[in-house]
């Protein structure tokens, strides 16, 4: 399995190179953060959520929203070992300003912790909000989450796992639906060299494999791939949402065309968005539960 933080990195510097003569100094995320859309959006940064250096999150909300907002907790990718919630700026503002109050956080990584401890952390990140996102306009039920590579495999052991909220203080009760992109469902740890380390000392491995929890109370699930991803292949997306329907609960995988990995998640902001409906489909199911049938005549496939 390669690293998809350094696949993000490579991708967003091809994508903006033809904006490296006005950004030289930045990196190539800081690039497409410099690029994406920004107004509209406030941002609250740098909130503790838990005592650890790593357990911080900004918060995205519309400036001019009222009432209270659906809430979103955004835990970014990495190989479980990488990443920081500022990079993803561009995905908060992307979000908030579809009309939703978006926590981008970090976590702890291998090796100051292994699995299960960026599970805990995300689990501790949703507990935060169910305590204070209405001091910050949003709502303490509902939450929803959205994950994209190692951050999809966080959110769905987090959505689909209950032990985690359990042990951080809440149910997952306290939960709306969740969005996985590209994530890592169905895979065997061991037979990854590369993050093998992170998840070692389990007694069963199943542990760690999402796919292992899909259950009739599982929260409702949208599983986006882009069909060209070879870094975490759409097959975990089919396959965890087959097992989730088949146990009784709601899940759709989807899959875009011409899209890998990196593509993913760049898509969910302006002026990437063309690459695939990444956003436009992620906000739609957390909105309304649901996203249309694409059109005979559109390539991207869904397995329900």
């Amino acid at each position: 399995m390669k690293t998809p933080w350094y696949n993000i990195r490579r991708f967003a510097a091809a994508i903006l190179v033809s904006s490296t003569s006005l950004l030289q100094a930045c990196s190539p995320l800081g690039m497409l953060n410099a690029i994406a859309p920004s107004n509209g959006v406030t941002v609250e940064p740098d909130i503790a959520y838990g005592t650890n250096p790593r357990q911080m999150l900004d918060l995205y909300r519309p400036t001019d929203a009222s009432g209270a907002l659906p809430t979103i907790l955004f835990i970014y990718g990495g190989s479980w070992k990488d990443g920081a919630r500022a990079d993803y700026a561009f995905a908060g503002r992307a979000l908030a300003a579809e009309g939703f109050l978006v926590a981008v956080a970090d976590y702890r990584v291998f090796p100051e912790v292994k699995f299960p401890g960026f599970v805990d952390d995300a689990a501790k990140a949703t507990a935060w909000l169910a305590a204070n996102a209405p001091a910050h306009g949003g709502r303490a039920t509902g939450i929803h989450l959205v994950g994209h590579s190692a951050g999809a495999h966080i959110v769905a052991m987090v959505a689909l796992d209950g032990r985690y909220l359990q042990a951080a203080g809440v149910s997952r009760d306290v939960l709306g639906s969740w969005v996985g992109l590209a994530g890592p469902y169905a895979f065997q740890p061991s037979r990854f060299e590369s993050v093998r380390d992170v998840f070692s000392g389990l007694a069963d491995e199943d542990q760690a494999r999402p796919i292992v929890f899909a259950g009739p109370d599982a929260p409702p699930a949208l599983l986006l791939h882009g069909a060209d991803d070879t870094t975490v292949v759409p097959q975990h997306s089919k396959e965890l949402a087959k097992a989730l329907n088949a146990a009784g609960a709601k899940a759709r995988a989807q899959f875009y065309p011409d899209i890998g990995h990196a593509g993913l998640v760049v898509s969910l902001t302006s002026p990437f968005q063309g690459l695939a409906p990444t956003l436009a489909d992620s906000v739609r199911f957390l909105k309304t539960g649901d996203i249309p049938q694409p059109p005979p005549s559109k390539t991207a496939a869904v397995e329900q």
